[in-house]
């Protein structure tokens, strides 16, 4: 099929999907509804079961979105770029699909382990693991019976999109035209009071409150080198994604963990690892100091750049004052570090878990571009980093009950309280005290009981629940313009790359 026509198919196959009522009971249900093949049919009413009780028990898990048509594949913004591409590209198109069923097999287990057992009932006979094997054996049947048409390759094409996390009503209705005015005003304003309090950080002004030092576990990094020879070969893979080995995964993320120094003057400073209790809400364990890791990747050009996430948690950002509208209870910092196809870190980022206080860091392999239009947020960067020597780290210092980034340098070696390692999906389903599991994130992506008050008087820049702390995926960054924390193409619009 010529590449013009392709379009056109997908929007007859689209009409008639409407028409034929097979979207009526799902966005996500599967062509093979109406196969002729009764294996094909009888799996895909399955899935429609499957995906009927996690939404119905709300355990639906957003961290890669589900492609109406196509409940056998998920998608998150890294893996839609390439949509594309792929349409053109056989060898692309394989790994593109290998890795949107990889994103929704991991998404149905995690969805499996939090259905309470009353649920499984809905699936028939069998334990979770006969129920998640009969989730992927069918996912493969029809994929392969589905997927082996052009005519629905072009319509996956269309709808493998990651739409933004932002409300046009909202905008609409909360006049944002006019009333980002006053916002853009607002954010320039802690803008230059941060900028203010870097530089007295780099004069050697002291910290208000006694600093506790984290540090990462004293376990063997990797050289540069090994780094780099890990990426190169990366970089033949079609998505340029590496293959990594459990061991090779824990020495990387070891290599570029920061050392974070956090101004201390209660519990609510403090960072540990995530659990429920008999309490509603989640609680953190500050006896168990961890950062939770996991990869993300950014394109530049033709190229994919390796991205390492860290986050930790506290408690909660204290209230100060009567009518402090960004309290709330659970805090966090994230930390990113996007390296070179050398192995050198070229860019480092920051946000706070609800995705505000966005932060940029390049050093001189990072050249900063101008925004496209005014007063739109764009890259605030408060301080650059040189350029990251083999063997340093960089330190990360953040303000008591706010957690403001207030000082970023390198350095060699740092001693003070270590930090444990988890993996950031682990949250994804976390046990409960009478057994059983539940996210830490729900359906929406938000998480439970971290409103802040702010959404009142925010909702009109189109964010749902300002101020809320989010699941990765769905971390908006922007008030004023549009911006993600993962948008795969965020450093190559707002910095050039220097090799």
């Amino acid at each position: 099929m010529s590449h013009l026509a392709r379009p056109f198919v997908a929007a007859l196959i689209a009409i008639s999907i409407g028409v034929g009522g097979c979207s009526t009971a799902g966005k996500q249900q599967s062509l093979s509804l109406q196969s002729q093949d009764e294996q094909l049919r009888l799996c895909a009413q399955w899935l429609l079961a499957f995906d009927q009780a996690v939404t119905e028990f709300g355990v639906s898990d957003f961290a890669a979105r589900r492609i109406p048509g196509f409940p056998y594949l998920r998608v998150d913004r890294f893996t839609a770029s390439f949509s594309d591409q792929a349409s053109e590209d056989p060898r692309l198109r394989e790994a593109w699909i290998t890795r949107m069923r990889a994103l929704d097999a991991e998404g149905r287990r995690i969805e499996l382990n939090n259905l309470p057992d009353e649920a499984l009932l809905r699936l028939g006979e069998g334990t979770r693991e006969q129920h998640l094997s009969r989730a992927d054996e069918c996912a493969r049947k029809i994929g392969e019976a589905e997927l082996a048409e052009e005519a629905n390759i072009a319509l996956l094409v269309i709808g493998s999109r990651v739409e933004d996390d932002y409300s046009a009503l909202k905008r609409a209705v909360g006049l944002y035209g006019l009333t980002a005015v006053p916002f853009a005003s607002g954010i320039e304003n802690w803008q230059r009071k941060t900028v203010q309090a870097f530089e007295a950080a780099a004069q050697g002004v002291p910290a208000i409150h006694p600093v506790i030092r984290y540090v990462p576990p004293a376990s063997g990094g990797m050289t540069r080198a090994e780094v780099a020879a890990l990426l190169a070969r990366a970089a033949e893979e079609p998505m340029g994604i590496p293959r990594l080995t459990p061991g090779q995964r824990e020495r990387l993320f070891a290599t570029y963990a920061p050392v974070l120094e956090i101004e201390t003057s209660g519990d609510f400073d403090r960072i540990g690892r995530l659990y429920w209790s008999d309490q509603p809400a989640l609680q953190v364990d500050i006896s168990a100091p961890t950062m939770y890791r996991h990869l993300a990747f950014a394109r530049v050009g033709t190229r994919t750049l390796l991205q390492l996430v860290y986050t930790v948690w506290m408690p909660e950002r204290p209230q100060q004052g009567n009518f402090d509208l960004l309290a709330g209870h659970l805090d966090g910092i994230v930390w990113r570090v996007t390296l070179a196809p050398d192995a050198e870190p070229v860019l480092f980022d920051s946000i706070h878990p609800c995705g505000c206080y966005h932060m940029f860091f390049p050093t001189p392999r990072a050249a900063p571009l101008p925004a496209p239009e005014p007063y739109i947020e764009w890259a605030f960067s408060p301080a650059s980093l040189p350029a990251i020597q083999e063997g340093q780290r960089v330190n990360v210092r953040a303000e008591s009950r706010t957690h403001y980034l207030n000082h970023v340098w390198s350095a060699s070696g740092a001693e003070g309280v270590s930090y444990a390692f988890a993996e950031y999906d682990e949250l994804r389903s976390l046990a409960l005290p009478a057994g059983g599991a539940r996210s830490a994130f729900g359906p929406d992506g938000l998480v439970p009981g971290t409103e802040r008050g702010e959404r009142y008087l925010f909702w009109p820049m189109g964010i749902a629940s300002p101020g809320a702390m989010r699941q990765w995926g769905s971390q908006p960054t922007a008030f004023v313009g549009r911006r993600h924390f993962d948008d795969p193409d965020l450093f190559e619009r707002r910095f050039r790359f220097v090799e």
